[in-house]
């Protein structure tokens, strides 16, 4: 796929984007896109600025310089519920409310003052692929790839069009590791959710990514079709690979 700016083929497009924190520049006129749906994954050390990416996809911090662009539309016009409701974000930590899966499967529309029923709660559980049992466990019973599970579904509770990823799998056994995967891609191809993952894991980014963003330091060095990352032409990014594959 070549950087074309044909916005309906865009769900998000970031034009020269820079990000500081006080005195230290964290993203630095960064200028990609994230394909509509596809699986688009980020890599790159840690410090690079994946994470500041997804905060200012999501509308939680806004950039210094530049644009970024939702479905052609520039973010910064839209209103920040209706875009947190667009843009999903899943973190590492799959942070829980402390009772049961459908107190936390609820939480987004509590938060919107509604009610989650209990039907479309099962359905939740169903397409992140959770027995219907589970509704009202307590959530401090559940396994790690378990509440992993719980917290795409409750990310799914406002129908995404976009889901951010930030590192879902790194804290997760094989076996977890493999059930999220085959989930996300479930997600994107049955539901045409568009998908931005950040992993550390190169080969889970050639496995799962249809395009990749390579980051270091606050620049995007190299993106393009995943397997980009079989042969990068950007020499920091051959060293970081080779470095990550040893």
């Amino acid at each position: 796929m070549t950087n074309s700016n044909n916005h309906d083929e865009l769900a998000l497009e970031l034009e020269n984007v820079s990000f500081s924190d006080g005195d230290i520049s964290i993203i630095k006129q960064i200028t990609g896109i994230i394909p509509k749906g596809k699986i688009t994954t980020l890599v790159g050390p840690s410090g690079a600025g994946k994470t500041t990416i997804f905060r200012l996809c999501n509308g939680l911090i806004s950039p210094d310089d530049g644009n970024i662009h939702l479905f052609g539309d520039p973010i910064s016009t839209l209103e920040p519920t209706n875009l947190r409701r667009t843009v999903g974000i899943a973190l590492q930590q799959a942070t829980m409310l402390s009772g049961t899966v459908m107190k936390n499967l609820a939480l987004p529309k509590t938060l919107q003052g509604e009610s989650l029923d209990e039907d479309t709660a099962f359905s939740l559980l169903e397409q992140v692929g959770l027995d219907r049992g589970l509704l009202h466990r307590n959530v401090a019973d559940l396994s790690g790839g378990q509440k992993q599970k719980v917290s795409i579904a409750r990310t799914l509770v406002n129908e995404p069009s976009i889901l951010l990823l930030d590192e879902i799998t790194s804290s997760l056994d094989r076996v977890s590791k493999r059930d999220i995967e085959q989930l996300i891609k479930k997600l994107n191809q049955e539901y045409n959710v568009t998908i931005a993952w950040i992993t550390h894991n190169i080969e889970q980014a050639l496995s799962i990514g249809d395009y990749t963003w390579v980051m270091m330091n606050g620049s995007l060095l190299e993106s393009g079709d995943s397997n980009l990352l079989e042969n990068p032409t950007n020499p920091a990014v051959r060293e970081f690979i080779k470095g990550e594959l040893s």
